[in-house]
C-alpha cells in the first residue's frame, strides 16, 4: 500500500486536533475520517472535559462520521488517528467497517505517557477466569430468547 502526500497531510490535521486537545485540557490523541479525498469528521479526546471513557478521539470522529452521513457502515473510509488504537476504539473501528488504518505513535509511546492500553490488550488475551475484573456468565437461558426474538424478526437491519 502507497502512502501518499494527502495520506500525510490527513495525519498531519490528526496530530493537529490532538495538539488542541492538550492545550484545551483533553487527552493527547486526535483522529480524522476520510472519504473519497474529504475529512468527513475530526475530533479529539475529550474523556475527562466530558466525564466520558468512552470519548476516545476514535469513537468521537466515528459518532460524528455516522452522523454527517445517516449511516453506521463507514466502510469506504479511512481514519488517521494520532495513536494505534486502543481495544475499544480498534473495535470500534471494525464495527464501522472503516476500511483503512493510519496511525502516528504507537501504543507503546502511550504506555510510556502513562496510557495503558497495552494492559487491555493482555487481558483480552487471558482465559476469563484470569482477568483481572471478574467475568461471569448469568442467566444464559433468559438471554437467549432475546437472540430468538431478534433472529425471528422479519424487518430487522443488519449490522
Amino acid at each position: 500500500m502507497t502512502i501518499t502526500d494527502q495520506d500525510r497531510a490527513f495525519m498531519r490535521e490528526a496530530i493537529r486536533l490532538a495538539n488542541n486537545s492538550v492545550r484545551q485540557g483533553g487527552g493527547p490523541f486526535g483522529a480524522v475520517i476520510v472519504k473519497d479525498g474529504e475529512i468527513i469528521a475530526g475530533s479529539s479526546n475529550s474523556v475527562t472535559l466530558d466525564n466520558d471513557p468512552t470519548a476516545h478521539a476514535e469513537v468521537n470522529t466515528i459518532r460524528r462520521a455516522c452522523k454527517r452521513l445517516g449511516t453506521f457502515d463507514l466502510s469506504g473510509c479511512t481514519i488517521y488517528t494520532s495513536c494505534e488504537p486502543c481495544p475499544m476504539c480498534l473495535g470500534a473501528i471494525y464495527w464501522a467497517h472503516i476500511s483503512r488504518i493510519f496511525y502516528g505513535n504507537t501504543r507503546k509511546d502511550a504506555r510510556e505517557i502513562d496510557f495503558a492500553d497495552d494492559f487491555i490488550y493482555e487481558e483480552l488475551d487471558k482465559p476469563l477466569s484470569q482477568r483481572s475484573v471478574p467475568i461471569l456468565p448469568l442467566l444464559r437461558e433468559e438471554a437467549l430468547e432475546t437472540f430468538r426474538l431478534w433472529s425471528e424478526k422479519e424487518d430487522k437491519t443488519e449490522y
